[in-house]
C-alpha cells in the first residue's frame, strides 16, 4: 500500500519525512476498510507510512515491523521541490530521469541500482518470514514500482510506466517458498474494501 497525500503536496520528498496531511489520513483510512485483511504489517520508518501502519496494526492487533530498506529513493538535490520547480531549474536532467531513471539519478541522490539492491533484499527477507501468511507493506511509490518490477521482470527503465497514486493497494500472491517461489500480481491500484 503506498502512503497517502503528505502534507506539502506533491513534490519529490524521498527521504524528507512529512508526515500524512488530514486528506492522506483520510485516504489510507478508506483504502485499507474496516476489515482485516493481512495477519501482519510492515513498513518503511517515514512517517507518511510508519504512523499509519502503527495505527492499523494496533487497530487489528498485528505485528508491526518498521524496516529501513522500504524507504523512497533519496532525492537529493531535488528533495523538497515540486516537478516544476526541478523543471524550471534543469528540465533535460528531469526528463531523462523520467525516461531513463537508470542512468540518470537525481544529483546527489540515490541511484536507482542501490534502491533496487536495497527493496530487493527487504522483499527477500520479507517473503521468507512471512510465508503462507498475508502481509500488509506500507511503503512508496518507487518502492512499490521496484517490487512489481521483480515480480513481473519489468525492465528498470520502465519504471515509471506503472501509475501507484496514493493510498493504493496492489497485490501480489506468492505461491511457494524459496527457490520455488512464484510471485503473482492479483491486482494493481485497488482498496482493500
Amino acid at each position: 500500500m503506498r502512503h497517502g497525500e503528505p502534507r506539502g503536496g506533491v513534490k519529490f520528498r524521498g527521504w524528507l519525512d512529512d508526515p500524512l496531511s488530514a486528506t492522506g489520513w483520510d485516504q489510507m483510512r478508506a483504502a485499507a476498510g474496516d476489515a482485516c485483511h493481512w495477519d501482519a504489517v510492515v513498513a518503511s520508518p517515514l512517517k507518511r507510512c510508519a504512523e499509519f501502519a502503527a495505527e492499523l496494526a494496533a487497530r487489528h492487533g498485528l505485528p508491526l515491523a518498521v524496516d529501513d530498506r522500504f524507504k523512497e529513493m533519496g532525492f537529493g538535490a531535488w528533495e523538497g521541490k515540486t516537478p516544476a520547480e526541478v523543471a524550471q531549474l534543469d528540465a533535460a536532467r528531469l526528463e531523462n530521469f523520467w525516461r531513463d531513471p537508470v542512468a540518470y539519478s537525481p544529483p546527489e541522490g540515490e541511484s536507482l541500482t542501490a534502491v533496487r539492491d536495497r527493496v530487493a533484499e527487504g522483499w527477500q527477507e520479507l517473503l521468507a518470514n512471512h510465508a503462507g501468511r498475508r502481509v500488509l507493506l506500507v511503503c512508496h511509490g518507487g518502492v512499490i514500482r521496484l517490487v512489481l518490477a521483480q515480480v513481473l521482470g519489468i525492465p528498470l527503465p520502465n519504471l515509471f510506466r506503472l501509475h501507484v497514486p496514493f493510498a493504493s493497494l496492489s497485490r501480489v500472491r506468492v505461491e511457494g517458498e524459496g527457490e520455488q517461489a512464484l510471485p503473482q500480481l492479483v491486482f494493481l491500484n485497488g482498496s482493500a474494501g
